[in-house]
């Protein structure tokens, strides 16, 4: 293999795939790229045996190959070469050594066999269809939040994507049990009749990171076992959660008739000051509800008290709930609308909260104890 390639477009590129390589691996195979050379291109594949991500460039090819090497010192290497630089990929006679030449420098990697390289994204696919840039960011960032860290629930470590036959919708589930966060868009063409897929929490922020900065249309290809995006020339293949998520439209309340209508960022403003006072691990903030008037208090024994009261619209029943602050920001923080409006039934029962901007999205939280 003989390649000479552009310095910024093979930093992109390795930039992109380095990022699924662990820094430590007990198979010395899964630390590098696999650089392969054919036509005018040269492809770069890099996995963790979970995630395979490939991108493909543009080179000048004097000889076709292929060979593996260290991905985040050829990553590192091409980083500290001047901008502008013409960079020379030469793999040696017995295929042990790969050179990269810029210029006056000149590095020799220890390479390994290209054909001992996994290959995560052989397989066939169920469903193929597209989402706009857009429409996915959205999907995944209105619900990430929510996906669990537990690992014990392992099913709950990811996005749930399912079809829901009524509506016609291709609907994003998270939750942690304490919050849920649900986004949906409407059915795309080759999405009908798919199996419902959990995509791991490593894969959502692998496929922000890559969508960052595109336009245009993804492609998704899944079947019940792997997930492929594919946007320019860029491919991300993972596995998938191989477990059962809940059903969660059982913890979604249908009857939660006192609605709440509060100015975002004051609200957002107004937990976050008291906050400050609360137990790092609870959290607890208590909202005490009345017409007209919302009074946030923290209560913490070991640091003192907090109290701040701000107007509403709400004409019904007084309340006193509680809830975590850090997941009341975490919403509200999705909410694009001046107001965001709680659905709530009582102090116990889950309340809704909704943006009114943004009918497809919902999400729940749970009451805490104050």
């Amino acid at each position: 293999m003989r390649v000479t390639i552009e310095r910024t477009s093979f930093l992109k590129a390795l930039n992109h795939v380095q990022s699924v390589v662990e820094r430590r691996n007990t198979i010395p195979i899964l630390s590098n790229v696999l650089l392969k050379a054919t036509g005018a291109h040269l492809r770069l594949t890099a996995t963790d045996l979970d995630i395979e991500i490939v991108e493909t460039v543009g080179a000048d090819v004097a000889r076709e190959g292929a060979a593996t090497v260290p991905a985040h010192m050829l990553y590192d290497i091409v980083r500290k070469l001047p901008e502008g630089a013409q960079l020379e990929l030469d793999q040696a006679g017995d295929g042990n050594r790969v050179s990269v030449i810029a210029g006056k420098s000149r590095f020799a990697l220890q390479a390994l066999p290209p054909e001992d390289f996994p290959d995560l994204a052989s397989g066939d696919m169920t469903n193929t269809f597209s989402l706009s840039v857009d429409e996915l960011k959205g999907l995944i960032e209105k619900t990430r939040f929510a996906i669990s860290t537990e690992e014990t629930r392992y099913y709950l470590n990811g996005i749930y994507l399912h079809e829901v036959k009524a509506g016609d919708l291709l609907r994003a589930v998270a939750t942690d049990g304490h919050r849920l966060a649900q986004a949906q868009v409407s059915l795309p063409s080759g999405a009908k009749s798919m199996p419902g897929i959990i995509v791991p929490r490593k894969t959502v922020l692998d496929v922000v990171k890559l969508i960052e900065g595109e336009e245009g249309e993804v492609e998704i290809a899944l079947s019940s076992s792997k997930i492929r995006f594919s946007v320019g020339q860029l491919v991300l293949t993972s596995k998938l959660i191989d477990g059962t998520f809940p059903d969660y439209e059982r913890v979604i309340p249908r009857n939660n008739d006192k609605v709440l209508d509060v100015d975002t960022r004051a609200f957002s403003a107004a937990v976050d000051r008291v906050s400050t006072i609360s137990n790092e691990k609870g959290r607890a903030v208590k909202l005490n509800i009345a017409p007209g008037r919302l009074t946030l208090t923290v209560n913490n024994p070991d640091s003192g008290s907090a109290e701040e009261e701000m107007p509403v619209d709400y004409s019904h029943d007084p309340i006193d709930i509680g809830f975590n602050a850090r997941y009341l920001l975490d919403v509200a923080g999705q909410v694009k609308s001046d107001h965001i409006t709680f659905h709530l039934a009582d102090a116990g029962s889950p309340t809704i909260v909704r943006d009114p901007s943004d009918e497809q999205a919902l999400y729940v939280l749970m009451p805490m104890r104050v």
